[in-house]
């Protein structure tokens, strides 16, 4: 059977969660100079409860505290006052009052300390003197998925995933946009499943990345895209309302990212309209204008292929010289002259 032990380590204090769970342990430690107590229940955001939903809250908590110290042999009078009048003891205090069971300044120290001592209800007796102590870390995996369900990492995985994916559907076979869009995009959506999101703050953000890919078809001389930039700030704001202040999008950061959302979508929509702009280069059209050269009569090389090609004025063309292609007939036969028209007559 199992034997916990929950230590307040220096330079800290158990508050509400930290106090139930100390009450519960089997051995119940503090360092010195730490404090336990204050232990009222408020509501997440930090306020006070309504006076009904006051009294049950802290009738059950006062309760429930009070039980676990009298189970573990402790002082259930001042652990109910650490409930209903946020009383708070020091380490001194508190293994005065019967609230803990022993102080000690490190592991070490505490191993020897509790050595030989039953702990109550389970009555086993502990031999941790000269005990091996092993720390265990969190796991790189463990600490990368820690990371990936940080408000502001969520908000930079969907916008990512957004340009990424339109990106790739104006330059299909890019490849790379749209891979790294769908696994960014798969990270936000995993971060959405570990935090309570706002309905509100979702349909915003999908609204926005509705604005910027509208933004691709309809010409708004850049409306769209400002107004998507500012859905995705007010969007973003609001993902993680109900998870509380704890988990919030910082500002700066959600107008950072809808500022480079907004310039990427801005240098990838200058590209398309460049792009458009050019003339053709490929394809038979992209042929006139340029020269080519003789190879016999009524064939020409242009570009290194050889094509079948006629004059213009109808005169035999001589192997060896420089034409210039005027056009291109249904049938793909060209129709050239001298590059040098002066220089002919």
């Amino acid at each position: 059977m199992p034997v916990v032990v929950y230590v307040a380590p220096p330079g800290s204090s158990a508050d509400s969660a930290g106090a139930v769970i100390g009450q519960a342990a089997d051995v119940l430690a503090m360092a010195p100079q730490t404090n336990i107590g204050s232990s009222t229940p408020i509501s997440a955001t930090g306020d006070d409860l309504g006076k009904d939903l006051r009294k049950k809250v802290v009738n059950d908590a006062a309760a429930y505290i009070a039980e676990l110290a009298r189970e573990h042999g402790r002082n259930a009078d001042a652990a109910e006052a650490m409930v209903r009048d946020a009383a708070n003891f020091g380490a001194r205090e508190a293994l005065q009052k019967g609230v803990i069971d022993v102080i000690a300044p490190t592991v070490p120290v505490l191993l020897e300390r509790i050595d030989g001592t039953k702990t109550v209800p389970k009555g086993m007796v502990l031999h941790t003197a000269g005990a091996q102590v092993e720390r265990v870390e969190m796991g790189f995996w463990k600490r990368a998925l820690d990371v990936l369900i940080d408000p502001n990492i969520i908000a930079l995985m969907l916008s990512l995933g957004l340009v990424g994916i339109v990106v790739e559907l104006w330059n299909p076979g890019l490849i790379l946009p749209g891979t790294v869009g769908v696994i960014s995009l798969l990270v936000g959506l995993y971060g959405l499943q570990v935090l309570p999101v706002s309905a509100a703050g979702v349909l915003l953000m999908l609204f926005a990345a509705g604005l910027f890919v509208a933004e691709a078809f309809v010409v708004s001389h850049g409306a769209l895209t400002l107004a998507g930039a500012v859905t995705f700030v007010i969007g973003a704001l609001m993902l993680f309302d109900p998870a509380g202040p704890a988990y919030q999008v910082s500002l700066w950061t959600a107008i950072a990212i809808a500022g480079t959302l907004a310039l990427m979508l801005g240098v990838a929509l200058t590209r398309v309209v460049k792009a458009r702009r050019n003339p053709v280069e490929v394809g038979v059209g992209s042929m006139v204008g340029g020269e080519g050269v003789v190879r016999r009569d009524g064939w020409v090389t242009v570009g290194g292929e050889l094509w079948r090609a006629r004059s213009a004025d109808g005169r035999k063309l001589v192997p060896g010289e420089r034409v210039s292609v005027e056009s291109v007939e249904d049938d793909l036969e060209l129709v050239v002259g001298s590059p040098h028209p002066t220089e002919r007559a």
